[in-house]
């Protein structure tokens, strides 16, 4: 079982504060099924340092019990801010996946510029996985964007989080309505403690049967 977004790299971000936190963290990855880990640390301010970012990632890998790759969680504004020509960069590791993260408060007009950058993506041969779209506002109102995004290629992840609200409080039911209509293709933990593992699994054994396929 994959696991394509979580903040378990130590120090860095809003994720694991230390190397035995996210030892802890591994280790319950590990009990609740997973069998490798993409870490994606975001890639947005105020946390973006690439260097340190990748010493984090090669001390952990060497006190995993588990496969880990690097990625990224790369939030849209940063990608604007540092230009298209760190997307090979920011893709996960050995691969043509690029997982975005756009503007929780976005509207329907924003997500017509969102398209134009995702294509842009596409024609630089990335696979883009969408992260939590139960989070954005637009698509809470409007599950027809989380259509179109499908449509164009897109892949969307849910945070498994959102079985106790989510991170705002109000993405159950919106991640309810994607699943339902068979609109996501991951379930991640997007893990930022040990505690996120055990929500993790109990979303797994639940939602895993209405993921798409392919």
């Amino acid at each position: 079982m994959l696991d394509l977004h979580c903040h378990i790299l130590p120090g860095v971000d809003d994720g694991a504060s230390s190397l035995g936190e996210s030892v802890r963290m591994l280790h319950a990855a590990a009990k609740a099924g997973i069998t490798e880990i993409v870490c994606t640390p975001h890639c947005r301010d105020p946390y973006f340092d690439f260097d340190a970012m990748w010493d984090a990632f090669e001390a952990l890998r060497s006190h995993s019990p588990i496969p880990l790759r690097m990625g990224f969680e790369v939030n849209i504004r940063k990608l604007r801010e540092l230009g298209l020509e760190w997307v090979e960069c920011l893709k996960f590791q050995d691969s043509n996946t690029f997982l975005l993260e756009l503007s929780t408060h976005a509207g329907k007009r924003d997500f017509e510029d969102y398209e134009r950058e995702i294509y842009e993506l596409q024609c630089k041969g990335c696979d883009v996985i969408i992260a939590h779209p139960e989070r954005y506002r637009a698509i809470q109102e409007d599950i027809e964007i989380a259509e179109r995004l499908v449509k164009m290629g897109c892949k969307l992840q849910a945070s498994a989080d959102f079985i106790k609200g989510g991170r705002f409080g109000k993405e159950r039911k919106p991640a309810q309505r994607l699943f339902d209509a068979s609109l996501y293709s991951y379930l991640a933990s997007d893990a930022h403690c040990v505690e996120h593992y055990a929500v993790f699994a109990k979303a797994w054994a639940k939602y895993a049967p209405m993921l798409r396929e392919g």
